[in-house]
Order: structure tokens, then sequence, then C-alpha cells
């Protein structure tokens, strides 16, 4: 581990002063960042110029101590339902026509509510839950996947130099998992722009193996949100109402109020 690490060192310092520079004047300036990987992430098949990539676009988007610092986030999503996230204590609240669904994911306990109705049978109430989690593991991909590169089952790779469909150079990694998530067999490729260091589009793969990718969409539109940037512009589907608060609503978690009249 030790001869990995240091490698792992030369090989990022090699490429920092290479190609990091973003003032143009050719000092090739070398940052270090405060990013460590969580635990189980494959840092032994990730290769160092790609987790130089993944720390550099995190940085762009305000650094890890921002985003370890932003608790409470909340998002609409395609405008198929509402999100309210506690990132701290990893409790998500999702508003989905009448249905309010308030999930602890520590230990999958909640509540469920239609039209304002708390639900009591245990196993309505558990299918519900279920599927609130699949929903946030979905939905808060789309927003925060920058931030979860170095997440735990993650293999990150560059993997050559390229443009994005609007002609912005960048460099590619790609991404697998290793039982995570739902779906561990899906994989992306990821456009870092080579200028400002934002992911501005990625591949969607349904299965590592396929040839072609499902989709090919763009991360356009950035915008400060508390101590953070994030895009929810994904070209023809759009993530909105991107909130970073301060505190929680009043029973956001307990009450199917909704959340809008929970914060005033």
């Amino acid at each position: 581990m030790r001869f990995l690490i240091l490698a792992l060192f030369l090989s990022t310092l090699f490429f920092a002063c290479k190609r990091t520079n973003q003032n143009g004047d050719g000092s090739g300036e070398l940052i270090l960042y405060n990013n460590p990987p969580a635990e189980g992430f494959n840092i032994e098949d990730s290769n160092p110029i790609a987790i130089m990539l993944a720390d550099q676009a995190m940085n762009a988007m305000g650094g890890r101590e921002a985003w370890d610092n932003t608790r409470f986030v909340s998002w609409n999503f395609f405008g198929r339902r509402h999100l309210f996230w506690d990132k701290a204590e990893n409790k998500v609240r999702i508003d989905r026509d009448d249905m309010v669904m308030s999930l602890d994911m520590d230990d999958m306990t909640g509540q469920v509510w239609r039209a304002g109705e708390a639900l009591q049978n245990a196993d309505t109430v558990n299918k519900y839950l279920k599927s609130a989690l699949d929903m946030w593991i979905n939905d808060s991909y789309w927003l925060f996947m920058p931030f979860k590169l170095k997440d735990s089952g993650v293999t990150i790779n560059y993997v050559r130099d390229d443009t994005t469909k609007a002609g912005e150079p960048a460099s590619v990694l790609w991404l697998t998992f290793e039982e995570v998530g739902n779906t561990p067999q899906n994989a992306y490729e990821v456009w870092v722009s080579d200028e400002t260091r934002l992911i501005r589009q990625w591949a969607y793969f349904r299965n590592a193996e396929d040839k072609e990718p499902a989709f090919v969409l763009p991360w356009d539109n950035y915008q400060q949100h508390g101590e953070i940037l994030l895009s929810g512009d994904r070209g023809e589907r759009k993530i909105t109402d991107i909130k970073v608060w301060d505190k929680a609503p009043k029973n956001v978690f307990t009450s199917p109020e909704p959340i809008y009249k929970a914060s005033s």
C-alpha cells in the first residue's frame, strides 16, 4: 500500500504540473486537495489521473469542506416529485402526487401519508419506504454525482481527451461500481472541463460492457446554492427548485404538511 500511495502521488504530481494550470501562464501550479476517499472506494483499480480530476471537480463545485458543511438540500426531480434531504441524519422526505414518504435511510423506518392521512398497514408502509429509497438513490445521483466520484464501491479511470457535444475540451472519466446502489452493473462516462474542471457532460451505460450509451446529456447552468455549485440542467430534462437550507422546516419529517408552508 505504501508503494501504491507513492506511485499515486508521483503520477498525480506529474499530471497536475502538466495539465491543471487554468491561468494559461505555464506555471503548472500544483494544488493539493483535502478530499479523502470514502471507505470502500476502489483506489487500487482507479488511476491517479482520474483521482486528481475527481478532486478538482469537487474543488470547482466548492470543495470538500463546503460539501460536508451542506446539510439540508431540496429539489424537484423532472417535475415528478420533490425531495428534502438531511445529509447528516441520512433522512429523506419525498412528495409525489398525493403521497408523502418520510424515510430514515439508516434503519429503513419512517412514515407514509396519502392525501394527508397516515398509512397504517406495515407491509404497505414498508413497500412505499423501499420505493422512496429507490427514488432517492436515483434522484440524488442526477444532482450530486460530482461529489460522489470517490464513494464506496466506485472505480474511476481517466480514459481519453475529448470534447463535449457543445465543443468544450474535456478529460473523460470512466465510472464503474461494485456492490453499491440498486444497479451496480451501470457505468458512466463523465466529461471534466479542461478550463473550469466542472463536469459538463455524462453518458449512461446500462451495462459496463455496452458499446453505446443509453443517453448522453449535458451538465449545464451551474448555480451557487449555499457554499456549493450545483447543475440542474440536463438538456431536455430539468432538476428545478434546488435549495440549500440553513435549517430544516419544522416537522418536515413528521408531518405531511407541504414544505413551502412548513418553512413560512
